[in-house]
């Protein structure tokens, strides 16, 4: 991988991972396109440093409601950022356990899974042109809520469905504020992000090459940076039901990659 793809797929990774367009369904796609023929070992570790970028950029972004809920949680007090930090838990456990029970199968979905992928974008267009349509209610995230957006998120672990997109496209269909919704689903992925590389750093599946130093570095601030950016935008986008135009762009590249699959197979 060079330092360009690096920063392209860095850029993807960024932008993708808060717009509703699956992050992890582009960087198929891009790796299918710029032809990227890394090691899986040497490119897992890639995937696992801009997974922390972007995690870290939730961080930045969300840096008082974290602190705030942490306070919350060790205070050993029922209050609001207790009741909240509790059902940020109850939602990652669908995702936690579909991962570490199918993590076999689940990557055996991963690595040119083209015309999978651009039916899961299909889908998740489906789901934001529907969400864009919902009326705006001002209800609050319920703990039966949690669940239902974490079995959501679960689904999205397929490449193509996008976790935001789902995460906030299912908040908005039960009635939950759109800027409830949007704070939720970024806050809800920090956790499973953060145990998803420590999992994968102590499997020792990636492998870290010295001379591949540029290439992370130029990748992690490309996703920092464009992941930073996107966050605070796609806020913006939810509570002013921007939704549909994300909609229109998965069908269109969900219905490109089918057709680029039929044609070069």
């Amino acid at each position: 991988m060079t330092i360009l793809q690096a920063i392209i797929l860095g850029i993807i990774q960024g932008l993708t991972e808060f717009l509703p367009v699956s992050s992890s369904g582009h960087l198929e796609l891009a790796k299918a396109v710029l032809g990227d023929k890394s090691l899986a070992e040497e490119s897992m570790a890639f995937t696992i440093l801009v997974h922390f970028a972007t995690a870290l950029s939730t961080v930045v972004v969300f840096r008082k409601d974290i602190s705030d809920l942490l306070k919350g949680l060790f205070s050993f007090k029922w209050n609001d950022e207790t009741r909240f930090s509790l059902k940020i838990v109850i939602s990652i456990i669908p995702a936690a356990v579909i991962g570490l029970l199918f993590e076999k199968e689940i990557e055996q979905l991963f690595g040119g899974q083209i015309l999978l992928v651009g039916a899961m974008l299909a889908i998740t267009g489906l789901l934001l042109f529907l969400a864009d349509r919902a009326k705006e209610t001002g209800k609050q995230v319920g703990f039966g809520d949690a669940i239902i957006i974490g079995i959501s998120q679960a689904i999205a672990i397929l490449p193509g469905i996008s976790r935001s997109g789902a995460t906030i496209s299912t908040s908005v269909l039960l009635g939950v504020d759109r800027g409830r919704a949007a704070r939720f689903s970024f806050l809800m992925v920090v956790p499973l992000i953060f145990g998803k590389i420590a999992k994968d750093l102590m499997s020792g599946e990636a492998e870290w090459s010295g001379a591949s130093s540029g290439v992370y570095v130029a990748g992690f601030i490309a996703a920092f940076v464009f992941g930073f950016f996107a966050c605070k935008a796609m806020i913006t986008l939810v509570k002013k039901s921007k939704l549909r135009y994300f909609a229109y762009y998965c069908f269109v590249v969900g219905f490109a990659a089918i057709v680029y699959t039929l044609i070069t197979e």
